[in-house]
């Protein structure tokens, strides 16, 4: 390699003053003329799917020096959604993405280095990255710290989303408090990201199926000898993409982007991804809206079930061959493009020869449903669109007209599901939950995963403008645009209304007549957050809707 990017502050006379500083750092003259990767790192004691990745980030660190580069490490931030959940904290999880997108960004713009390996492992680290990865375009790829097992109780396998349910049980009085305590100790038995097709695990899913990160990355169980041996591959692959000057962009394309969304219906993930790949192709700039999305979803079949939707964790995935054995089956009705590049080659090389195992990914031919497990519905109530994650929701409950019952807070809500106040034919509404309104956008898993402990989730749904954790099922909808804060419908239900939902027809309505509606926001005011300080204040003024993607757009 005649040119490095990192000469930039290791070359020429005017540049002493900045290698006499990497001198400091232990580095020696042979190594300054050596390719300089950054290992960007979410090492963590704060968040399980994270403890273990100083050991990951040292294979990945073996890989580069057996290569011949130099492997410079620096940490980001991170935050553990289920440790935030229903507190103050949640409002802080999605604005996290973009303080990691900008910090990836600012360290990479700021210490010119050759390339990049990322190790994320959960919910808003692994998007963060991506947009601060895509920002720097400089050759890079991804390693995440894998999955956790799943936990076992009473003979069944559980994983996080289980333990959310038991709150309801209890509360419904279906199991003891032993019992609660004897769960919550069995659920999460090791490290890494929480056992089911979450969120952390949809988006590692993800960056594999779009090309980012070599195969297994999505699937490999945090605690096998196989992700280390992964991790140490991809820090000798990072140095064939300097060498190569393969970028990020040169791999994000609009092609990939519909590639990693056809995975993301095919496997039933979380509806989060829908906030995050549009965020990340904000970045790319690429097309990529609801409407795309929508329509990918009718023409992609759901072949996987996994948790929350069944008892099928994600080792079990990896088992039956991964992301490129869905990408194959996909490939047979041309859902997904081949020909599009990878961090290793050709995406039609990773799935030469591979197929499904019929039964943990079914085969194309016999899919549990023919259309995608995320459906986006339009009507008065989200007229820019709102999320379901259709694969999980009941089949009774896929046309479903009910009572409303609006809340402003998903404290309220949770308060009246505990409480036992929600019944059967019940619609329950939580406003003021959005990217503004929240702010941040929290998650509602405590309020839908207590009413599937108390039976509710096949006679209740839920609508919300905030989003939900991939652990969420049941007739749960999601990223209701435009959001309460910003005027939207929501923000004028009333106690009692009717809400009609129609998953096959894409369509949810509120059953108010339009003369009513007006009579309502003339009457009616907008709830106003007069309280905020600090960066959820900043992040307020400057977040843009759910669906787009909630990214932060500053006046030109």
């Amino acid at each position: 390699m005649s040119e490095k990017r990192s000469d930039a502050f290791t070359k020429g006379d005017s540049r002493t003053p900045h290698r006499a500083l990497l001198y400091a750092t232990g580095l020696s003259e042979r190594e300054l003329n050596r390719p300089i990767i950054a290992v960007v790192n979410s090492y963590s004691e704060l968040i399980p799917g994270h403890k273990h990745l100083r050991e990951i980030a040292d294979r990945v660190k073996a890989g580069i020096r057996y290569r011949g580069g130099v492997p410079l490490e620096f940490n980001v931030i991170g935050i553990c959604d289920g440790l935030a959940m229903n507190h103050m904290g949640m409002k802080y999880s999605l604005p996290s993405r973009e303080l990691i997108a900008d910090s990836v960004e600012s360290m990479l713009k700021a210490q010119p280095v050759d390339g990049a390996v990322f190790i994320p492992n959960c919910d808003k680290i692994v998007p963060g990255m991506l947009m601060g990865a895509a920002r720097a375009n400089i050759p890079s790829i991804f390693v995440s710290g894998g999955p956790m097992l799943s936990g076992r109780f009473k003979g069944e396998k559980i994983g996080l989303s289980e333990t959310f349910e038991a709150v309801g049980q209890k509360a419904a009085g279906k199991i003891t408090s032993e019992e609660l305590t004897e769960l919550e100790k069995c659920a999460c038995p090791t490290c890494g990201s929480c056992a089911g097709m979450f969120t952390a695990n949809s988006m590692n899913c993800l960056t594999e199926a779009i090309g980012l990160s070599l195969p297994g990355n999505g699937t490999i169980p945090a605690v096998m000898a196989k992700r280390y041996a992964l991790a140490e591959i991809t820090g000798e692959t990072v140095m064939d993409l300097v060498e190569n000057n393969i970028k990020m962009l040169d791999i994000l394309t609009k092609k990939a982007f519909e590639n990693a969304m056809a995975v993301d219906l095919a496997l039933g993930a979380s509806s989060n991804t829908v906030l995050h790949l549009a965020a990340i192709a904000n970045e790319a700039k690429v097309d990529f809206s609801l409407d795309i999305i929508d329509n990918l979803g009718k023409k992609t079949p759901q072949l996987c079930k996994l948790a929350p939707a069944s008892r099928t964790y994600i080792e079990e995935l990896d088992e039956a061959g991964g992301i490129s054995c869905v990408m194959a089956e996909l490939k047979k009705i041309n859902a997904i493009d081949d020909t599009v590049l990878t961090v290793s080659g050709k995406l039609s090389e990773r799935i030469k020869n591979k197929k499904a195992d019929g039964t943990i990914i079914k085969p194309i031919e016999n899919p549990y449903s023919k259309e995608g497990g995320l459906a986006i519905l339009r009507g008065n109530i989200a007229p820019n669109g709102a999320v379901v994650k259709q694969g999980a929701v009941l089949p009774s409950m896929m046309k479903f007209t009910g009572t409303a019952r609006p809340f402003d807070s998903e404290e309220e809500s949770c308060e009246a599901i505990l409480n036992n106040k929600i019944k059967s034919g019940d619609i329950v509404v939580i406003r003021y939950e959005g990217p503004k309104g929240g702010p941040g956008m929290r998650e509602m898993l405590t309020p839908t995963a207590a009413l599937a402990g108390q039976g509710l989730d096949s006679s209740v749904a839920l609508i919300t403008d905030g989003r939900f954790s991939g652990a969420t099922k049941g007739a749960s909808i999601g990223h209701v645009a435009p959001e309460a804060a910003a005027g939207g419908l929501i923000a004028y239900v009333l106690d009692g209304d009717k809400i009609e939902i129609d998953i096959p027809a894409r369509s949810i309505k509120l059953l108010v007549d339009d003369k009513e509606i007006e009579k309502r926001k003339s009457e009616m005011k907008i709830r106003k957050n007069t309280e905020l300080t600090g960066y959820l204040k900043r992040y307020t003024a400057f977040v843009q809707s759910a669906d787009k993607g909630a990214v932060l757009l500053y006046e030109e």
